[in-house]
């Protein structure tokens, strides 16, 4: 199962690689945008000041790692809407493969990709934004992948439900980038009004960008428990949902 898996994912990232289009979006995107209001609005490394806008030294960062998130939610959504329909998952589930190995390896190319684009956007960066000594890193990277992989879940139930590959990243767009308004990135959730402080404590984005923000001010895993269980919940109620409504063909 191990290598099947193993030989499944290094073909999914060479088509992958092969989409332009694709490649741009999941991790160009994120990393340009970094880089751009980290110019416009920090300064060269160099003259770091504890002046720096909030929106550079806490929101920026969280921002681009949303982004990476939902870049590889979309990409997924798309990636097996298309493979559906051009009839790849039906001869898939035709192999010696189980099920879920096919759709591991699906969550394996984000997750690496998501990876990635952390590492270039941190690198892409330096000149323009002043990074913290103390930020934590691996633990913000290890919080990222996590967040990218419950979020992941969702994105399996949307493309669950979507029926072709035409309305896949519309319907994927509409979905997920309107949660960034109410997820708590630009207005904390407690000043929202009733109806979409309700919405936002329902959405996997709201605790993901909790997690994330707290992580990179320096708080430990501990002091975001109830962030972690609520997203672990999600991914295990999306998760089951998916797997009962999936369609192969």
């Amino acid at each position: 199962m191990m290598r099947g898996l193993w030989r499944l994912t290094l073909l999914e990232l060479k088509i992958f690689v092969r989409e332009p289009l694709g490649v741009f979006g999941t991790v160009a995107v994120p990393v340009v945008i970094f880089v751009l209001f980290g110019r416009m609005f920090g300064q060269p490394a160099g003259n770091g000041s504890p002046d720096v806008p909030r929106v550079v030294s806490v929101d920026l960062p969280v921002f681009a790692s949303v982004l990476i998130a939902l870049s590889a939610v979309l990409s997924l959504v798309t990636i097996v809407t298309i493979y559906r329909e051009g009839g790849i998952l039906k001869r898939l589930r035709a192999t010696p493969l189980r099920p879920y190995t096919i759709l591991t390896a699906h969550v394996l190319v984000k997750l690496l990709f998501t990876a990635l684009t952390l590492a270039l956007m941190i690198v892409a960066g330096r000149r323009y934004y002043p990074v913290d000594a103390d930020v934590p890193l691996l633990s913000f990277t290890l919080a990222l992948l996590f967040t990218t992989f419950a979020i992941l879940s969702m994105g399996f139930l949307i493309a669950s439900l979507v029926p072709t590959a035409r309305f896949a990243q519309p319907i994927a767009t509409f979905i997920l980038y309107p949660m960034l308004g109410i997820s708590g990135l630009f207005v904390p959730v407690e000043a929202l009004p009733p109806v979409l402080r309700a919405v936002a404590r329902m959405l996997p984005l709201t605790y993901a960008v909790s997690l994330l923000r707290g992580i990179w001010h320096g708080a430990g895993w501990i002091a975001h428990a109830g962030d972690v269980a609520v997203l672990m919940v999600m991914f295990l109620a999306f998760t089951a949902v998916s797997t009962k409504v999936f369609r192969w063909d």
